[in-house]
């Protein structure tokens, strides 16, 4: 019997007989890496879309593959609803009590009946409770619920982060990022704005391209403030006032801000940033499944969100190697409204970029839908792999057929075949048409190991998770730095209205700063506001940089280190050193008008403390610095540079992957060659057996006749023909007892070879079994290694005296 466990390969269900009504006992085995051709499923309501989607997300989910997943109606998040134990128990908060009156049972009774019914629909396909435990074990599913916090929030500030590698390396491919953000932003500020046409839409992309060219983040009220006061003067041929207008300026203004000051909106702030790395790993070492819940929000808070999902995934795929192999998945669940064929809505454009190019980096994109009308079928003829359910109308039917042909799946379809198999199909029987096998089958889907409790709500929702989504593990490794980022945490002097975290020990200000030797280096942190009063710190601001020739590491971190007033010593002590969030370009030469400056203490005044002192800050950053970096020896892959612990992994699971398919591949190549000469003995075996049976009831028919002929004979009954006579009758015998032999002997060789095969299959499987252990295994693995700088790769740029308000800096 064919194992439902296959390297690579996606159990959907079974083979459907058209002609019985019923699924065959062949199983539909989907190959993963057909997916990075990407799939379409369409089917009405009632069809089974939401089943087989489900089906294909849980056989990802088991081969490690993370996703993404954009559910309109609530119907995906049922992923979460996994029960290994099968017991009533875990079914029942999930239940509609109404349902249970209808059938008139008690809600126990209700619990014990869908558990039972799913245990026997799990056993009629194969599956079992620990299939369920296996795919919880292998992924993490977290429901994440965009402007609210019923389960874990998503924070959409990094759509604005200036991109990292700088805009000019990337400039075409931004400006698409750009002009998507902001049709989105107008889309929900309720404002129509067309790319080419709209000055307020070329106005928003022009200022946020301004801002990243100078590599600088953007927020909602830098925008406000640049509809105040443009940074930009010119736009074309126009100075900014005739093109865009201060008053249709202040207008726009306006209904950002209302966007801004809207109660709702803070939750937009908060939660999980919308970084594609954090969302597809889950903070433990597993892949996730990020299923996006906007079921509560209206049409333009949808637009908004999904546009900026995908185009942060399109940006993430860009930066991805290409890779053959299945890296992740983009599903959405329900495709009206954002790829139209007679529109242009924002979410529109990346996300036929990314059916166009996601292929090259082993980004799966599957779209569903219950209305074939809602397709752009010339945007989907890319689509490798479509599942046809039932559909509505007969012009349904007609529409879905001439998008087929227009896509490279139909290439090879006979149209009049394609016909008759969608015109016969009922619920969960779809018509799998994949361009990278020989012809189309209809498949019956296979029962889900999530329960599919319908469309979960808000406060279902919260139940989940508490209302995070994350366990408390999850969510402190998801506030972990990226490994290899600096390690400067906010502290006194940080620039944004930080308190000060302490003054001189005693004294009162003086108009007059403290005389210093020309030697002594001194610098002015910005005030916030008039006359501000200084504060004296020790401060060292250096570049550390960390070499490792042998792993192909290079990578630099800038530390800003500050000794407050209070801890002052007759010598430096770098170790009771406080972070600094400042850099170089924070420091001023020169002190804001009116300042006054509290005493210096004891000894700061002096140009060999401040020498020692420096000395010092290098000897203290050489023994103490240090760069964590992930390591995987096996597959020989080092952390990158800022690279995050969720990044690395999602990197290494890949690179596993790839691995296990190559040695999968090579290791079936070759099996199959002795396979196929077995198999091609065993068919000659059975040809002769066959011979041989047939020979046999030849010959005891001859024996029969001759036997009978004798007897015949013996009586005269014959007359005067002559009787063959008992000679002849035992040289039948003899015949027949050959020809018996024959059989027996062709029945051992038959039973010898096909126990070769399936000694055979079964050492295949076995050697499958240990590749697939050994890659899984691989993950554990990881280790964190430490990379020390030489004592000349510190090189410090500022250390001496730094004056800090004591009433805070100017953000």
């Amino acid at each position: 019997m064919q194992p439902i466990e296959q390297t690579g390969a996606f159990y959907l269900g079974r083979r459907y007989d058209a002609v019985a009504g019923a699924p065959s006992g062949d199983l539909v085995m989907y190959d993963a890496r057909d997916l990075t051709t990407h799939a379409v499923i369409v089917g009405m309501t009632g069809s089974g879309k939401t089943g087989l989607g489900i089906s294909l997300l849980e056989e990802a989910a088991i081969d490690g593959v993370p996703a993404i997943i954009i559910d309109p109606k609530g119907d995906i998040a049922n992923l979460a609803l996994t029960f290994p134990d099968l017991a009533a128990g875990d079914f029942a908060p999930w239940l509609d009590p109404e349902e249970a009156r209808r059938q008139g049972l008690e809600p126990a009774a209700h619990a014990e009946a869908v558990a039972a019914r799913w245990r026997q629909g799990l056993g009629e396909w194969g599956q079992d409770g620990a299939r369920i435990a296996r795919l919880k074990a292998a992924c993490a599913v977290t429901v994440f619920t965009p402007g609210s916090t019923a389960g874990e929030p998503v924070s959409i500030l990094a759509s604005l982060q200036a991109p990292a590698g700088g805009f000019a390396a990337q400039e075409e491919a931004l400006r698409e990022r750009i002009r998507g953000t902001v049709g989105a932003l107008l889309g929900l500020a309720g404002v129509d704005g067309d790319p080419v046409r709209s000055p307020a839409h070329i106005f928003l992309a022009t200022i946020i391209e301004h801002f990243w060219q100078q590599a600088q983040d953007v927020q909602l009220a830098d925008l406000i403030r640049a509809l105040q006061e443009p940074p930009v003067r010119t736009f074309g041929v126009f100075d900014v006032d005739t093109f865009f207008p201060a008053a249709e300026r202040r207008d726009l203004a306006l209904a950002l801000n209302g966007l801004m000051a809207a109660p709702g909106f803070a939750a937009w702030l908060q939660g999980t940033p919308l970084d594609i790395d954090t969302l597809l790993g889950s903070g433990d070492g597993r892949p996730r499944h990020a299923v996006m819940s906007i079921a509560h929000l209206d049409d333009a808070q949808r637009m908004f969100f999904v546009t900026l999902l995908l185009e942060a995934l399109l940006a993430w795929s860009r930066r991805q190697a290409g890779t053959s192999s299945l890296r992740a998945v983009l599903y959405m669940d329900e495709l009206f409204g954002f790829m139209p064929p007679t529109a242009n809505p924002p979410s529109k454009v990346p996300l036929l970029t990314l059916l166009k190019q996601a292929r090259a980096s082993g980004l799966g994109v599957v779209l569903a839908t219950q209305n074939p009308v809602d397709l752009d079928y010339k945007g989907l003829a890319n689509a490798g792999t479509w599942f046809i359910g039932k559909l509505q109308t007969e012009r349904d039917k007609e529409r879905m057929l001439e998008g087929l042909a227009a896509a490279q799946a139909g290439a090879s379809a006979d149209p009049a075949q394609l016909s008759a198999m969608i015109g016969g199909l009922k619920s969960r029987v779809f018509l799998l048409h994949n361009v990278h096998e020989p012809a189309p089958v209809l498949m019956h889907t296979r029962w889900t190991l999530s329960y599919l409790g319908g469309p979960l709500t808000r406060e279902q929702i919260r139940r989940l998770g508490g209302g995070s989504g994350l366990a408390p593990a999850q969510a402190a490794a998801a506030a972990m730095p990226p490994v290899g980022a600096p390690a400067m945490a906010a502290g006194p002097g940080a620039p944004g209205l930080v308190p000060a975290q302490g003054a001189a020990a005693g004294g009162e200000p003086s108009p007059v700063a403290p005389a210093l030797p020309a030697s002594v280096p001194q610098a002015f942190l910005p005030a916030a506001g008039a006359a501000p009063v200084y504060e004296p710190l020790l401060a060292g601001l250096a570049t550390v940089a960390f070499v490792d020739l042998k792993r192909g590491l290079a990578a630099e971190r800038e530390v800003a280190l500050a000794l407050p007033a209070g801890a002052a010593t007759l010598v430096a002590d770098w170790t009771k050193a406080e972070p600094l969030a400042a850099t170089t370009a924070d420091l001023a030469a020169q002190p804001a008008a009116g300042a006054r400056f509290l005493p210096l203490p004891r000894g700061w005044d002096g140009a060999a403390f401040h020498k020692a002192a420096a000395k010092g800050l290098v000897d203290h950053l050489y023994q103490r610095e240090r760069l964590e970096v992930l390591e995987l020896p096996l597959l020989k892959l080092v952390g990158e540079p800022g690279e995050s612990r969720d990044a690395f992994l999602n990197r290494a699971r890949l690179a596993a992957r790839e691995r296990r398919d190559a040695e999968v591949d090579k290791l079936d190549a070759a099996m199959q060659v002795k396979l196929t000469r077995l198999e091609t003995k065993q068919q000659a075996e059975q040809r002769d057996l066959a011979e041989d049976q047939a020979e046999l009831a030849a010959r005891k028919q001859e024996e029969m006749l001759s036997a009978g002929e004798s007897l015949l004979g013996m009586f005269g009954v014959l007359g005067r023909k002559r009787s063959p006579g008992l000679a002849t009758a035992a040289r039948k015998r003899r015949m027949t007892a050959r020809a018996a032999e024959d059989i027996a002997e062709s029945q051992a060789q038959l039973a010898a070879v096909t126990a070769e095969l399936e000694r055979l299959r079964a050492q295949l499987q076995a050697d499958v079994a240990a590749i697939n252990a050994k890659w899984e295994q691989a993950l554990a693995q990881v280790t964190t290694r430490e990379v020390a700088p030489r004592r000349t790769d510190v090189q410090p740029a500022f250390c001496g005296l730094l004056w800090r308000p004591a009433g805070g800096v100017r953000a």
